[in-house]
Order: structure tokens, then sequence, then C-alpha cells
């Protein structure tokens, strides 16, 4: 498999994240569920950030995870967007082009010199990228249903699209 035969799905699940960050109140950014969880404008600019993470995979054979993890956090709704556009863009030119060797290579992630994670970069990007993209939009589901939002319909109507 090749980068190009993974556009579809990558495509339809971006689509389905766009759709989710459109809906964010970020006026009220500093709200939590709970004092563990992100902060709304956090998960928000994770999810916007992830895509990016599709140069790191394949153009990088091992990613040293040392350091803070802090992802551009735009304030406005507009700015977001712009973030997730841009990121999905630059995925996108990048899995066009990846072959199926690069992306049957390995890829490990380090922290602290050590190996925390080893696999084929398909993989990572199936496993790591995708799946993990999908799981923090989830999250972000509830956090606008919480906040009273509309969810938007993802894999099927969403109880405020279906009334």
């Amino acid at each position: 498999m090749n980068g190009a035969m993974m556009l579809p799905e990558f495509d339809h699940e971006a689509s389905l994240t766009r759709k989710t960050l459109e809906r964010v109140p970020l006026d009220r950014g500093d709200w939590k569920p709970h004092d563990k969880s992100y902060s709304l404008k956090d998960l928000a600019a994770h999810l916007a950030d992830i895509p990016s993470w599709v140069d790191v995979t394949v153009n990088q054979d091992v990613f040293e995870m040392d350091g803070p993890y802090e992802p551009e956090t735009p304030d406005t709704v507009e700015g977001l967007l712009a973030l997730f556009d841009r990121n999905t863009a630059a995925a996108r030119t990048i899995l066009e082009g990846a072959s199926q060797e690069t992306l049957m290579g390995m890829w490990s992630m380090k922290q602290g010199g050590e190996v925390t994670l080893s696999m084929p970069k398909i993989a990572v990007l199936r496993g790591f990228i995708l799946s993990h993209s999908i799981h923090h939009r989830a999250q972000l589901g509830v956090y606008l249903r919480l906040l009273d939002v509309p969810v938007p319909s993802i894999y099927g109507p969403s109880a405020d699209e279906a009334e």
C-alpha cells in the first residue's frame, strides 16, 4: 500500500474532524470537564495539529519525544481551521508521494533515549495518527455536548441533527 491509497480514508476523517472543529466555542476555551482533562482550546489545537505528524512519520525513522509538546493554539475558530487546513494539506502532499517501501519501513518513537514505540510507518499512520485523531475528535464531541453546542453527525446522524 502506498500513501495515495490512504487518501480516501484520510480525506473522509479530515472532513469529519474539520466539521467538529468548526463548532468549537473558543470563547469558552479554558473550560475543562475535569481537572485532569485538556482545556477545550488545548484539545482543539491538539486535534488541529495531529495531521502535521504525517511529516514526522513518513520523513523520519526516529522521533525523539523529549521536551514539552506545545502546538500552536489559535484564539479564533478561523485560526484553528486555518491551522488544521494547513496541516491537512501538507499531510496529503506527503501521503501522495509516499511509496510502499517507505511506508513499510520501521519508525520508532523515543523518550529519554528509550524506544517507547516501534512499528512500520503505515501502522503509525493508521494507529497513531488516524485513530489518535478519531479518539480526540470523539472527546471534543463530548465537550461540545457538555457545553450544549450541537454535535455534528460523524458516522450517522447525531441527536442534534436527527431532530
